[in-house]
Order: C-alpha cells, then structure tokens, then sequence
C-alpha cells in the first residue's frame, strides 16, 4: 500500500531481458535501507526488490505489467518516481495507492499556470471500463506515474491535474512533455462504488 507521495526518482542504471521479463536496475538514495522482498513503486507500479548490490537494486517486471504500463519504454538514464511502502503509524498525505496501474495515458497538453503548471491527460475512452469505476471526477484523486493529485476538468476520457513547482522539481513530471506516456491508477473507492452498484 502506497500514499502516492514520491520520496525521490531514482535512475535506471541498467535493463536486462528475461524472456518475457525484464529487470530493472536502479540508484537512488535509499538503496542501503531496502532489502530483498520489499516492496516499492516504480512510476506506480508496486515492484519487488530481488536484489541488491553496489548501490543499487533491482526490480523484475513480468509481462502483464509491462502491457499495462510506462515500464516497458524505459532506458538506462531515464528517472523513475519512487515511493517505499506506507508505514502503518504515519499519516496518509495523499491518497490510498495500491500500486496496480490501471492503464497508460498520454500526454495531450502542458500549460503554464502562472507559477505552477496544468498538464492533461488522454487515456482511451471505453464504457465498459468506466462502469468497472476507470473514470476520474473532479476533485477526485488520481494517481499519475505513482504521484497522489487532485482531478480538474475530468471529460469520458482525459483529466487535467496542476502540479506545483516542488512537484515538478522533484518528480519525473519534469520531464513529461506532450505525447509522454504515463501510468495511472484511478481511485479505488470509485472502482469498489462501481462493483456494488452492480451487485
């Protein structure tokens, strides 16, 4: 379980194929207090640690994961948010985060907001997902390569969120330019109201 409050990105340092798998190997800050089977999110993806050496570590994705995410088009340079999972006595700053990416979106415009900065997203629009509770709302919560944000103007299939400068400097939204792909994770009270409305 993850609040959606990035610690840090760390940096792909290498990718290795395994058959339909493939390893990610990463540095970031806190590599000394990970151990093997822990779990942390990767641009919202709950990953597991499988090992650890020289300063870094490294997570496998499987392919379902890889279908359903941004993971599959990393490369060794590129940031990739990270969060550690929750402590179950700290404060829940964002929002409940499961670390399951629902599907990609992409990028469809970049706005300067006079100080902060409004991004939209476009992900495809499908019924039948949207009454499985795949829809934004505004003022809702959504979670965008692991980040915990606030829905504006959400339409059947794009969303905007507006991220402040702290954001944009310390996340990978600083790299997220018009036609990037991310992932998301929508709000899991949404997809659980869905379920029992048709129950």
């Amino acid at each position: 379980m993850f609040s959606g409050i990035i610690e840090e990105f760390a940096t792909v340092t290498a990718i290795h194929k395994d058959r339909e798998n493939i390893d990610f190997t990463l540095k970031c800050s806190f590599v000394d207090e990970l151990k093997i089977d822990q779990s942390v999110a990767h641009n919202g993806v709950c990953l597991t640690v499988v090992a650890i050496e020289n300063g870094t570590y490294t997570v496998t994705a499987m392919k379902e994961t890889l279908d359903r995410t941004n993971l599959g088009l990393l490369k060794v340079g590129d940031k990739v948010n990270v969060e550690r999972s929750m402590l179950m006595n700290g404060r829940l700053d964002g929002h409940i985060v499961q670390g399951h990416v629902d599907e990609t979106a992409r990028c469809i415009a970049v706005e300067d907001a006079d100080g902060s900065t409004y991004f939209t997203f476009e992900y495809p629009e499908n019924r039948e997902m949207a009454l499985k509770g795949y829809f934004t709302v505004d003022k809702g919560s959504v979670t965008v390569n692991g980040v915990s944000l606030t829905v504006c103007n959400p339409t059947a299939n794009t969303f905007q969120v507006a991220i402040i400068p702290y954001t944009f400097e310390h996340t990978n939204f600083c790299d997220i330019r018009v036609g990037s792909v991310v992932n998301i994770e929508f709000d899991i009270l949404g997809k659980y109201i869905a379920r029992l409305q048709q129950i």
